[in-house]
């Protein structure tokens, strides 16, 4: 996913302030409004198969 992408989603979801977040913390705050935990890039060898971001995630 692109980072227009992202920030895209996150404007839609209601993310304040978008432009002035890294990718790594818009995504997180995506997982969290979603009542996931905000995860992003903090575990390796994850077990969520059905994450939207694994695959960049655990790259």
């Amino acid at each position: 996913m692109t980072l227009k992408e992202i920030r895209d989603k996150a404007r839609v979801m209601g993310v304040r302030n978008i432009t002035r977040h890294r990718k790594e913390a818009l995504i997180r705050n995506i997982q969290e409004l979603e009542g996931n935990s905000p995860c992003f890039k903090g575990i390796s060898n994850c077990w969520e198969f059905k994450c939207l971001w694994r695959e960049e995630c655990q790259a």
